[in-house]
């Protein structure tokens, strides 16, 4: 029976006279930088009005749900348009598509502090994550293509760094300035750090020479592409796994500073912004997750994480703000170690078409982050931070359900994830 092979310009192909970049080559160390300033610029305009959400709150007189709407509108436009950025990119090229993405986000960041209406505020956050979704459907498949197999683990590490500190850098940078001149210069601040980041990825990354352009697959070969792994149990599993755990990751990050500025804590938001630094914690968990898949098994791996999480958000349930804190590097590090595993086994179990997998696990986990993390806001309000915790933990619960009757009770060592498992830290 005569096997089709990968279409050129995706993930699966295999450049024939093309070995990538090797580790000591300087184009290596350009990919690398350049890819760590994409995810600064990226993730630091994406999540730059979380520090301030408060801030925010109290001078447009909105809720606190409607404050989380500058985050969940972002992350819904990366959502929506992850999938098309990836066909776009195997047309035009990664570093074309990566590139017009990131120049139309920062340009529209810019333009955010001077959004004259709420509604102007919330079109503009759609749009500039609309264009941010060019660069986490590209990055990965762009690695694969450019740099030597033996390294690509490696790369993506770089690439993951970049993601954290943009994360980090976004929300660090945004509560300082939003406390002494408000969240408008808290916005401007980070979207010019961001422009600084995009300049410099553009100007080193270098040149691709292991892509090649991918005929057009046509509106029904996508559709068919995507059902086939929608169709698959286990695929669908994790996309439920990455839209439930985003989504009450983001809602215990969005109203978790709205409970510290209140009383009895009352902390400013320059305090507040440091609770980000918890992240670091899931920058060191996903690492040691994935070495804990090779003995023990993705499944049992992620059920553990998932139970880490929940364990994290019982003590924040505390009056006590240091248990409460112990508690979120506890919930952080779980769900990072779950976020870890679980995209590295979609690479593992998609056989085909495997930038689109990574594309439907990206688009669950940003639809979580916007449906769940906006709606986690209407719970908070109503019912206080004991009920939104208790709604999160339901979320996991319901998680390690799903992933424990889909998937095998007992799987042998798990093979290497490779790139994929360098989407890990993309929040």
């Amino acid at each position: 029976m005569r096997t089709n092979p990968p279409q050129p310009g995706t993930q699966d192909a295999m450049p024939h006279a093309w070995n990538g970049h090797s580790k000591d080559s300087t184009a290596y160390g350009r990919i690398l930088a350049g890819l760590g300033f994409a995810g600064v610029a990226t993730f630091a305009q994406l999540y730059s009005t979380q520090a301030v959400l408060p801030i925010m709150a109290a001078d447009l007189q909105i809720t606190a749900a409607e404050a989380a709407l500058t985050i969940s509108l972002a992350t819904v436009g990366l959502a929506i348009t992850v999938i098309p950025w990836s066909f776009l990119a195997d047309r035009i090229g990664r570093i074309k598509a990566m590139a017009l993405g990131i120049s139309a986000a920062t340009i529209l960041g810019l333009l955010v502090p001077l959004a004259t209406s709420f509604g102007m505020l919330l079109s503009l956050r759609l749009l500039e994550g609309m264009a941010l979704g060019g660069i986490p459907a590209v990055a990965i498949a762009y690695l694969s293509e450019e740099v030597n197999k033996a390294h690509t683990a490696l790369a993506a590490g770089s690439y993951v760094a970049g993601t954290t500190l943009g994360g980090l850098a976004g929300r660090l940078v945004a509560g300082p300035a939003g406390e002494l001149w408000g969240w408008r210069a808290a916005t401007l601040t980070v979207s010019v750090l961001a422009t600084i980041a995009a300049v410099i990825f553009l100007m080193l990354v270098p040149k691709a020479r292991g892509f090649t352009p991918a005929r057009a697959v046509g509106f029904r070969g996508a559709i068919r592409t995507l059902a086939g792994h929608v169709r698959n149990p286990r695929l669908l599993a994790l996309y439920v796994q990455a839209f439930l755990m985003m989504g009450g990751f983001v809602a215990v990050y969005n109203y978790l500073g709205f409970r510290l500025s209140g009383e009895p804590f009352s902390l400013p938001a320059t305090v507040i912004s440091l609770i980000f630094l918890a992240y670091l914690s899931g920058t060191v968990s996903s690492r040691w997750a994935a070495g804990l898949t090779l003995r023990y098994g993705r499944r049992n791996v992620l059920l553990a994480s998932v139970l880490l999480m929940a364990a994290g958000l019982a003590l924040t349930l505390t009056p006590l703000l240091a248990l409460i804190l112990a508690g979120l590097l506890v919930f952080t590090g779980g769900f990072f170690a779950a976020h870890s595993v679980g995209a590295g086994w979609t690479g593992s179990i998609a056989t085909t078409s495997r930038a689109q997998a990574a594309s439907l696990y990206n688009l669950a986990y940003y639809l979580g982050s916007s449906v769940i993390g906006w709606a986690g806001g209407l719970v908070f309000q109503s019912l206080g931070w004991t009920a939104l915790a208790l709604t999160v933990t339901v979320l996991a619960c319901l998680t390690a359900v799903t992933i424990a009757v889909v998937h095998p009770r007992v799987e042998g060592r798990a093979p290497s994830d490779s790139v994929q498992r360098g989407q890990q830290a993309a929040a």
